[in-house]
């Protein structure tokens, strides 16, 4: 790297798909990069309050929810780190009264903060799939396994919506005792499958399911994004491109090594089996970035996160990115 090179600190989780632009076998052109692989959780509060480092992985809600209120602050890379299907995160009691998502509807729920993505798509989902209207659910938030949980970004709710904030018991723990009929969380309660504390997922075939909504839909959903701070997109407005490009690389090298099947690359027996089996459902390329790739996704979820008071105004996926990166060239 030239001694002009750009010092530039990236914080981001441990992804294989991110791996090698994180540790330097994948380069920056122009950039010299220092990674800091953290646990989500601490990326996410010390990012975004108090912007510690210039390029990190973030929250779409929490993106989507400050560009809407105006704050252009942060500029998005359409770099998308973490997807996930999200009918696998409703977890009940084994023996409580909630048998399908459609019987949720006045019931009560918990969530670790409003303005967080999974939430965001699950919420969504049970409104437009299940008939579960967002007003007819008692909205609990709070820390899943540990009270005390924040809200980083206050949302404004829609009219009829309650949220009550619960500082000193986990959503777990009132799960248990009864005072919760569900939680909505990206991370699954500690007592998930423990006979114990008989907890378990609602929709227990989750895959059929979430593989039906992506047929229907077109929507595999985007949980992060990559963002860099505007001062530092200002100073040297190619960083960003040049920052998604290698990231594709990256990518590339780990679907790479998914389809190497001469040698076990990961601990599970067929591990080699799983790329085809994405592509079949998903396409050649099962983990796309990119604005148009990714529209009907993001548009979406730009629909589900206005309804719930998450966004101020209606988004749309071009508000997200800037001109340079939301098309690309071409030979």
């Amino acid at each position: 790297m030239g001694e002009n090179a750009v010092d530039l600190t990236l914080a981001i989780n441990d992804y294989d798909h991110v791996r090698d632009l994180v540790d330097g076998r994948v380069p920056v052109e122009g950039v010299r990069l220092r990674g800091l692989t953290l646990p989500i959780e601490e990326i996410f509060f010390r990012f975004t309050a108090f912007r510690e480092w210039d390029a990190s992985e973030l929250s779409l809600a929490k993106f989507s929810s400050l560009r809407a209120s105006g704050d252009e602050s942060l500029v998005g890379i359409p770099v998308f780190p973490s997807r996930v299907f999200r009918h696998s995160g409703i977890y009940v009691r084994a023996d409580g009264s909630v048998a399908e998502p459609a019987a949720l509807a006045g019931r009560r729920i918990g969530v670790p903060e409003w303005v967080v993505t999974a939430g965001i798509y699950t919420r969504g989902i049970l409104a437009h799939e299940y008939g579960v209207p967002l007003e007819s659910v008692e909205w609990f938030q709070g820390g899943v396994n540990e009270p005390g949980r924040e809200e980083l970004v206050a949302p404004t709710l829609p009219a009829g919506v309650t949220l009550t904030s619960v500082a000193d018991r986990s959503l777990e723990d009132m799960l248990v005792a009864g005072d919760l009929d569900a939680i909505v969380a990206p991370r699954a309660p500690r007592g998930l499958n423990d006979p114990d504390r008989g907890i378990t997922r609602l929709i227990a075939d989750h895959r059929a399911a979430e593989t039906d909504y992506y047929e229907r839909t077109g929507v595999f959903p985007i949980m992060h994004l990559v963002v860099l701070r505007a001062e530092v997109h200002e100073r040297n407005p190619w960083i960003a491109g040049n920052l998604m490009r290698a990231f594709e690389r990256a990518k590339r090298a780990s679907l790479e090594r998914f389809d190497d099947v001469s040698a076990s690359r990961f601990p599970l027996p067929w591990s080699w089996d799983a790329l085809p089996n994405a592509r079949a459902l998903l396409g050649h390329d099962p983990w796309p970035y990119g604005l148009e790739p990714n529209r009907r996704t993001l548009d979406t979820f730009l629909e589900y996160a206005h309804e719930q008071g998450v966004c101020a105004r209606r988004l749309a996926p071009e508000d997200l990115f800037p001109e340079s990166l939301r098309r690309d060239f071409r030979i």
